[in-house]
């Protein structure tokens, strides 16, 4: 298999199902991680997975576009941002507006399907002034199909249990943050700020 090589999917109606399936896992993480404007999600894809193949095996543009797609349906109006977590050969870097991150430190990477991923790939395409960063602190993420996206989630990490347990065939899985808690046995704490961050 050249290095280069990506697939089509011939079956519109699976791509519309993975479509369908994005844009559910993000209503309900929008409500289960009280997103609201200015928030990061971090999203890890493998498009390979949502088909049902080994991950980085089977890159698939259009499944890309379709999952940013669902996810933008509901993340776009509600000005929560998307930051895509590049694949390996990128060292997991991560594609994002630059109004999300006005002061990060960029570097300089444009993803291709197979060096960087599918996903990455549209995100780059799609957004208005799209960046590359090493690093970042998201709010919220969704791991679509086991691409670990801890690292780039701020430092108190919560699972959420979704009813939307897959993307097409991959497994989804979904956190949000919460400030830390510091202080002793006389600290007190805003009771608000324990689910996440107030809306």
């Amino acid at each position: 298999m050249s290095g280069t090589q990506t697939y089509e999917v011939k079956d519109e109606n699976l791509v519309e199902q993975i479509q369908n399936d994005a844009t559910n896992a993000a209503k309900e993480l929008v409500e289960e991680a009280n997103l609201h404007k200015g928030s990061i999600v971090v999203v890890g894809c493998s498009t390979s997975e949502t088909l049902g193949e080994q991950v980085g095996s089977h890159s698939v543009p259009e499944v890309g576009k379709a999952i940013l797609k669902g996810l933008q349906s509901i993340f776009e109006p509600l000005g929560i941002y998307v930051a895509a977590q590049c694949c390996e050969h990128l060292n997991r870097a991560i594609i994002v507006e630059r109004s999300a991150v006005p002061y990060a430190e960029i570097v300089n990477v444009v993803p291709q399907p197979k060096a960087g991923g599918s996903f990455a790939t549209a995100c780059y395409a799609s957004f208005q002034n799209p960046v590359a960063l090493e690093h970042i602190k998201a709010d919220a993420g969704l791991d679509i199909g086991g691409t670990l996206i801890g690292m780039h989630l701020k430092e108190v990490a919560v699972p959420v249990r979704l009813k939307q347990k897959y993307i097409g065939k991959a497994i989804l899985i979904a956190a949000r943050t919460r400030p830390k808690f510091i202080g002793g046995e006389r600290a007190h704490y805003d009771e608000s700020l324990k689910a996440g961050y107030p809306a």
